[in-house]
């Protein structure tokens, strides 16, 4: 019979399996006690009695069942506590019967004793019998033919011997038999190696990972751990990363409960999981303190950086948001999110340039905002060398409309957006973004607003940022192009990078430059071969990484920190400040100055612009020639 025909008709056949125990476990207690009752009765007055008490017990223990609705179970999936009801139903089932017996019926020989001894055999009986069709039920035996089946089943090999990988196996043999087959398991236990997770054998610790791939073909590998350090994680996964199998990974448990079950929540790998650094602490009573009841505005709200603010400072319930961009498409995004997911804050979309400053104006008499994020900004590097003049009236003249309105209009704290470009920039973009820095700190020495920098980065996934543009090129076939092989950028998350910047903001006295750790230094051309094993390809035989020389204004290594700068520690472990920099709002109109008369002027070449920073910012200098190789 199949199964879904057992199923069909599990409503009449599960109660009569039960009456069935019922029986069979009063003769079998009958025989302990009597040695041969139903062979050779020694009266009729005990058999008689014995078969009323199982007519009474097969009522009693229908009652008890369907009460407890046990009928309405499924029993693929009961485990260890429904088996324990099982017997403890029984017994208080039983004991009602002997009850019965004695007090309604009156019989002359009730005996409790027997019983309590019946009830406690049904029980076992009901619990085997239900433990051998979950048994013939998850290994296929009844079930042939529905399952489908393949004959190129992937070899697979799970990492992690917890209840997530007891859940994902119990998941592929229920609904993806023949897809997979599980080679075993990989725990760092040693102990628990030969002991089984739902019929899966360990096999082995991280240090067997490779060896069983290759002696075993495995094709994919799921990385069932929730509950592991970053370190940990990024090391097995690197381990994972070496074989040819594709890897997925089960995400936080965050991520986890919003998903229907966990076969559900595997994913790909993504870089973050390599990165292998601890999840940030934050003092979120601080930040609340800070933004809640303000009205803040986030400049550049619908870019990569500026959207996550805007997602953050919503947590704190600020009085209200205004979300400013030049761009509407992102804008549109941005506002209409936070609306789904803030249906009762006061959320308000501007369209607005910043390097117009009379618009700037208008928007601040209006708001009146309290808080300004500046997260507008071209940041593009190769860009930005070609067009320089837009990197000084974007960043540069942008940045001062934004300063000069918050000191009018009475902000209590602006925080630029800055770079690790800002450091001995290299580049137009880099060099702009450090005289923003000095914009903010000479002003603050004369301005009742609060105003700081907060240094950061790569982040990854950013929009322009080189993790998309390689995913672009993996898709394509490749090859993935990597400017220098031993260059190196530092990276961060979205969410971490932001984080940092609310917390950062919380020790603001104004004229700080906030520096972020941001870990160890990440080779590109090391993330560029993680990215294409993670997609399941080799390198140099599925695709390659083409060197393709250093572009325009780029340094091989990135810093946070410039030289005449020392850096001080904050209450957070990750969070530093430089010391501030000697100059004036006079010696910085001085500097804009001559990038006004060079904007006057429509001759206006790269090399004019960057003559005119070099003479603006000291520390900008021009990339030394680079091999490629």
């Amino acid at each position: 019979m199949r199964v879904d025909s057992i199923a069909k008709y599990r409503n009449y056949l599960l109660p009569l399996a039960d009456a069935i125990s019922i029986v069979l476990g009063y003769y079998l207690v009958s025989v302990l006690i009597t040695d041969s009752f139903f062979m050779e009765p020694t009266s009729v007055v005990t058999r008689n009695e014995l078969l009323i008490s199982i007519v009474l017990a097969i009522i009693v223990f229908q009652i008890i069942f369907r009460l407890s609705k046990r009928y309405s179970n499924i029993i693929r999936y009961e485990n260890n506590q429904d088996y324990i009801l099982y017997i403890v139903l029984s017994v208080i089932s039983s004991l009602i019967v002997s009850l019965i017996e004695e007090v309604i019926l009156k019989m002359v020989n009730p005996s409790i004793k027997l019983n309590l001894m019946v009830g406690i055999v049904i029980g076992a009986i009901m619990v085997a019998y239900r433990l051998i069709i979950r048994y013939v039920l998850l290994n296929d035996v009844v079930n042939k033919g529905i399952m489908p089946t393949s004959k190129n089943k992937k070899r697979l090999l799970i990492i992690g011997g917890g209840y997530s990988a007891n859940d994902i196996i119990k998941t592929l043999n229920h609904s993806l038999k023949g897809k997979y087959e599980i080679i075993g398991i990989i725990d760092d236990n040693r102990k628990r190696i030969g002991y089984s997770v739902a019929g899966v054998k360990i096999i082995g610790d991280r240090n067997d990972i490779i060896p069983v791939c290759e002696n075993e073909n495995i094709d994919e590998i799921f990385f069932t751990i929730v509950n592991i350090d970053n370190k940990n994680k990024k090391e097995i996964l690197e381990l994972c990363n070496k074989t040819d199998a594709k890897v997925k990974v089960l995400p936080s448990l965050k991520e986890i409960i919003t998903k229907e079950n966990l076969f559900s929540s595997l994913r790909d790998v993504e870089i973050e999981d390599l990165l292998g650094r601890d999840p940030i602490e934050l003092d979120n009573q601080n930040i609340k303190n800070l933004i809640n009841g303000k009205v803040v505005l986030v400049t550049g709200a619908g870019g990569s950086i500026g959207s996550e603010l805007c997602r953050q400072i919503m947590l704190h319930n600020p009085k209200q948001i205004v979300l400013l961009d030049n761009y509407e498409n992102s804008l549109y995004d941005i506002e209409l999110e936070l609306k789904t997911l803030h249906p009762n804050n006061d959320i308000r979309a501007i369209v607005a340039n910043i390097r117009e400053n009379e618009r700037l104006e208008t928007i601040f008499e209006r708001y009146s905002p309290e808080i300004v994020f500046h997260a507008a900004a071209h940041k593009h590097v190769p860009l930005m060398e070609n067009n320089p003049t837009e990197a000084i009236k974007n960043n540069v003249f942008g940045t001062y409309n934004l300063v000069n309105c918050s000191d009018k209009y009475g902000v209590k704290r602006f925080i630029l957006i800055s770079t690790d470009k800002a450091v001995n920039p290299t580049n137009i973009m880099g060099a702009s973004k450090r005289l923003c820095e000095m914009v903010i700190q000479a002003k603050d020495k004369e301005s009742s607003t609060e105003y700081v920098a907060v240094r950061f980065g790569n982040v990854l996934g950013s929009n322009g940022s080189v993790v998309p543009l390689f995913k672009r090129q993996i898709a394509h076939g490749g090859p993935v192009t990597v400017t220098h092989k031993e260059i190196t950028r530092f990276f961060m998350t979205i969410p971490e990078a932001v984080a940092l910047v609310l917390q950062a903001i919380t020790y603001a006295e104004g004229g700080e430059i906030f520096v972020l750790d941001m870990g160890e230094p990440v080779k590109i051309y090391d993330l560029a071969k993680s990215l294409i094993e993670l997609s399941g390809y080799t390198l140099g035989e599925d695709m390659e990484i083409e060197i393709t020389g250093m572009r325009p204004g780029e340094k091989l290594y990135e810093e946070l920190l410039m030289n005449e700068e020392n850096l001080q520690k904050t209450n957070h472990d990750k969070i530093f400040i430089t010391e501030s920099m000697d100059f004036t709002m006079d010696d910085i109109e001085a500097k804009l100055d001559m990038f006004r008369e060079l904007l006057k002027d429509e001759g206006t070449t790269k090399e004019h612009v960057k003559e005119t920073m070099k003479a603006c910012v000291p520390t900008y200098k021009e990339p030394e020639e680079v091999n490629g190789e």
